[in-house]
Parts: C-alpha cells; sequence; structure tokens
C-alpha cells in the first residue's frame, strides 16, 4: 500500500474577534461617548446630543437620531447613557464619528425590515413619554410622531389621522394600543376607500370615529 503522508490539521480559525480586540473597540467607543458627555452627570444629555448631530450633519429632529436612540435601547428622551451608547455602536461596529456617519444609511435599511420597523414603531412611542409614570402622548406630540416615523410609508393615511386629530374635541391625548392599532391600520385597511374596514372587529374606538369622520367628510365632498 503507497504510504499516506500524514498532515498537520490547520488550526481552525474562530470568526469572532478576539478580546484583545474587543477591548480596544470598547475604548475608542468610550473615548468617542467622552466626546460628548457631560462629566457632571456620567451621560450625553440634550446638548451632547445636539453637538453629536451637528457633527453628523443631521438636525435633531431627523428620523435617523431617533432610530439611533432605538439602537441604543435608550431610556430616557435627549440623553444615552454610557452603557446605552456602547450597546448601540458596538452593534453597529461604528467607534468613531465617520464610521457612524458611514453607518446612518445601513441602520435606515435596518428599520425598514418589517418587524424591526415594528418595534422601532413602539420604542419611539416609549422614547417620547417624557414624566415618570406617563402612559399616553398628547396630541400634538403624537401628530409630530406619527409624520416623523410612520409619515414616509404611509403619507395618505398619516395625513388624514393627523387631521382627524387636530380637528376633534374628545381625545387630548394618545394610549400604547391606539398607537400600535393605527399602525395595523396602516398595514390592514384599503385605503382611501375604507371597503374592508369593519367596526364590528376589535379597533380602538379613536378609529371607528377616525373612519366616521372620513366617510362623512367623502360624503359631504
Amino acid at each position: 500500500m503507497p504510504r499516506v503522508s500524514k498532515r498537520k490539521s490547520e488550526p481552525v480559525k474562530s470568526s469572532e474577534p478576539s478580546p484583545k480586540k474587543i477591548t480596544k473597540e470598547v475604548e475608542r467607543i468610550d473615548n468617542f461617548f467622552a466626546s460628548y458627555a457631560n462629566t457632571s452627570i456620567g451621560m450625553i444629555d440634550p446638548e451632547g446630543v445636539e453637538k453629536l448631530c451637528s457633527d453628523l450633519g443631521v438636525e435633531h429632529t431627523d428620523v435617523r437620531v431617533l432610530m439611533l436612540a432605538w439602537k441604543m435601547n435608550a431610556k430616557k428622551q435627549g440623553y444615552f447613557t454610557q452603557d446605552e451608547w456602547r450597546t448601540g455602536l458596538k452593534s453597529l461596529h461604528a467607534d468613531t464619528l465617520k464610521k457612524l456617519k458611514k453607518q446612518l444609511p445601513e441602520l435606515q435599511k435596518e428599520v425598514a425590515n418589517k418587524d424591526k420597523f415594528e418595534d422601532f414603531y413602539t420604542f419611539s412611542f416609549r422614547y417620547c413619554l417624557t414624566e415618570d409614570k406617563q402612559k399616553n402622548l398628547d396630541i400634538e406630540t403624537a401628530c409630530v410622531l406619527l409624520n416623523l416615523v410612520l409619515g414616509p410609508t404611509y403619507s395618505l393615511q398619516v395625513d388624514s389621522f393627523v387631521e382627524y386629530l387636530q380637528n376633534q374635541k374628545e381625545y387630548k391625548v394618545i394610549n400604547m394600543d391606539q398607537w400600535t392599532n393605527f399602525y395595523r391600520f396602516c398595514q390592514e385597511i384599503e385605503f382611501p376607500d375604507l371597503k374592508n374596514y369593519d367596526e364590528c372587529l376589535a379597533w380602538p374606538i379613536i378609529l371607528d370615529n377616525f373612519v366616521t369622520w372620513l366617510r362623512e367628510k367623502s360624503t359631504s365632498a
């Protein structure tokens, strides 16, 4: 029999970054954080967020800033803790301003994914609850947020709902159930004819009233 030469098996290379490399990345992320943090509170405050937006070349009202807060799972509007900053930027592999700026379009693509968008949409409501134990958004804030988050995809529905909210007198606030069901409404209901809207199904009353208002408006027109 011919002799079979024994070859030394090559060590399997791990695709995971080495602990040393991770440590260096975290160090750079922390240094990046320090350039915007308010040292007296150990957090990035609204002034720091404003500076970050300026450096990124975006308005502080840009939806991408909200997406960034979502990526960090930020708890308090206008503030980023060091842990939140680490979570978001490690996930984005962005340890410098240049890298973060480059990742913004990728972040938009990620949020455009249906499952991710639903999570982002829910987060945006919670993130805008600025007071302890607050559960509802005032109508004005809800309208601004709807335009920012849902307007680019469902402009006709959002424009109509915002018009209704601004003209009705019954509701002064929007709760989470109403918020999430409006997104379901946008996805499921034919618009603007509303042919498949069934008031007997489990829709919040505010949406029944919205549909009634739309139909009356259409009839009078």
